[in-house]
């Protein structure tokens, strides 16, 4: 029988600094919509709490993170207000917006497969719920922002979210050192998708045009 999975502090930490991360991205996708700044507060709390909140209403784990913890909240926040200060002084917008998206991806998928295993979920369920909550907020954000979801549009995103929560999952039967674990996942996850990025890596797209024969 596997052992219960990593629930240490390098997890925790690395859970705040990605709910900062994606309240940030939202900010700087409200400010090319020329969001008020009840806009981008709100879609900072949507994009970083959103996925866990999906996650949590389709596992049936209750109480919701944010409700549990109303620290979350405030903390996204002012995350993503901060950032409107913050933007000014940032030259490459698009940069910084892909790797505080990174960060948010791979820690967010870290922390769905924790809960789903703690609930006693089957691995796939634990791969799924992993990905759900690294890739739903984003998507929230993005259909918020009319924009395609960079999910759907964009280098490996769902595929390094499932890869990362399949290697998080492997220290769960292997009794392997928690806070290493967390950190080669989180390392792994991130080069991943940085290097997705950085050499265009992309799944297969399927075009279909209906005038072809």
């Amino acid at each position: 029988m596997w052992n219960l999975p990593p629930s240490d502090t390098v997890l925790h930490v690395l859970q705040l600094v990605a709910l900062t991360a994606q309240a940030m991205t939202a900010a700087l996708a409200a400010g090319r919509r020329s969001m008020d700044w009840m806009g981008v507060a709100m879609l900072g709390c949507v994009t970083a709490l959103g996925g866990g909140t999906i996650r949590d209403v389709l596992l049936g784990h209750y109480p919701l993170v944010w409700v549990q913890n109303p620290f979350y909240l405030a903390l996204t926040g002012i995350a993503a207000l901060v950032t409107i200060v913050v933007a000014r002084t940032v030259q490459r917008l698009t940069l910084a917006f892909l790797v505080l998206d990174a960060i948010g991806l791979v820690v967010f998928t870290m922390a769905g497969c924790d809960v789903a295993w703690q609930m006693g979920a089957s691995l796939p369920i634990v791969i799924v719920a992993g990905m759900i909550t690294g890739c739903a907020g984003g998507v929230l954000r993005d259909i918020l922002c009319n924009d395609v979801p960079l999910l759907f549009r964009a280098e490996l995103y769902a595929s390094v979210s499932v890869i990362t929560g399949l290697f998080y999952a492997t220290a769960f039967g292997l009794k392997l050192n928690d806070e290493l674990w967390t950190v080669l996942t989180f390392v792994l996850g991130l080069s991943l998708r940085l290097l997705a990025i950085r050499y265009k890596w992309e799944m297969p797209k399927f075009v279909f045009n209906s005038e072809q024969r």
